[in-house]
């Protein structure tokens, strides 16, 4: 296991002032945190970057927050920190933050054919969340991570792509155990709405860039468009439009505030094909139309 470094083994630089891509040069990578310290003398924290891989980072000691897109998120001694594939982040503020950071490509989750050992919904969309490890889990938590960090040190052979695999399925279910457990509600009083829903997070990842139609969903999911809406709502508070359009404006946000591309560009790439139509989805969503909302997340007072 390598010590904490500003940044992955490979990272891209930015392209006309587009925001900076992180990229792994290998599907796994495995690296300590030891007495991290950002935003004070001894290191300053890096401009927001867009991961292109999926991150979760183990606290064992240490207090701060990240930047996670337009969000604080505290960092907070005995968590799992869950950031998904195209997340905006940033180590904003750490004080003597210890633990291991695990970065996985898309190609080591278990996909279709999984079946209920598929915990991969944690990573769609928002992602961002803080996950408690009870105290007694700690031990077998930082053996298993370092035995995946053994593993992907390891020359190629036949089996290490599911060696890896295996391994990390054992935290992400690890994470979901815990994440359930830590829950407000009674997930066994609703569990068919909680698992739909789960199944609804990674089709709306894959697709919610091309389809912004509740029934494609429905399709996706076999089974009615009612009662995937019944079931969301159940589960989130949110109907299916809803989550559509809100994954969608999350992903305009991030461009808008980390990206120089046009309005009319980031309409079109999230799926809005009308760009009036997306500034007024925008604005119910932000209160505020994308060019105001660019000005005030790069701290630009619009002239008067």
């Amino acid at each position: 296991m390598s010590v904490l470094r500003a940044e992955p083994t490979s990272s891209s630089v930015p392209q006309n002032g587009r925001l900076t891509v992180d990229r792994l040069a290998d599907p796994l990578e495995v690296v300590t945190i030891d007495a991290l310290d950002v935003g004070c003398e001894h290191e300053l924290a890096r401009e927001p970057h867009r991961h292109d891989f999926h991150e979760l980072i183990w606290t064992r000691t240490g207090s701060g927050h990240h930047a996670l897109d337009d969000r604080t998120v505290p960092v907070t001694a005995g968590t799992v920190t869950v950031i998904g594939r195209g997340q905006v982040h940033v180590f904003a503020h750490a004080d003597g933050v210890t633990g291991a950071a695990v970065r996985f490509g898309e190609q080591l989750l278990h996909v279709a054919g999984a079946g209920r050992a598929d915990p991969s919904w944690l990573l769609a969309g928002c992602g961002g969340r803080v996950v408690h490890v009870p105290e007694d889990e700690v031990a077998g938590l930082e053996s298993t991570i370092a035995v995946l960090a053994a593993e992907s040190a390891r020359p190629v052979d036949e089996r290490s792509a599911d060696l890896q695999r295996h391994l990390l399925s054992v935290l992400m279910l690890w994470v979901e155990r815990w994440y359930d457990a830590a829950r407000s509600e009674h997930p066994e009083t609703q569990d068919a709405a909680v698992q739909l829903y789960r199944r609804f997070a990674r089709v709306l990842e894959r697709d919610f860039a091309t389809h912004h139609g509740a029934a494609h969903y429905a399709d996706a999911l076999a089974v009615p468009p009612a009662a995937l809406s019944q079931a969301l709502t159940q589960a989130s508070g949110r109907s299916t439009k809803e989550h559509v359009t809100e994954r969608a404006i999350i992903e305009a946000a991030r461009l808008l505030r980390f990206s120089n591309r046009s309005i009319s560009e980031i309409a079109y790439v999230t799926g809005f094909g009308d760009p009036l139509y997306f500034s007024r989805a925008f604005k119910r969503h932000h209160g505020a139309a994308p060019s105001a909302f660019r000005d005030s997340a790069r701290g630009l007072v619009p002239a008067r």
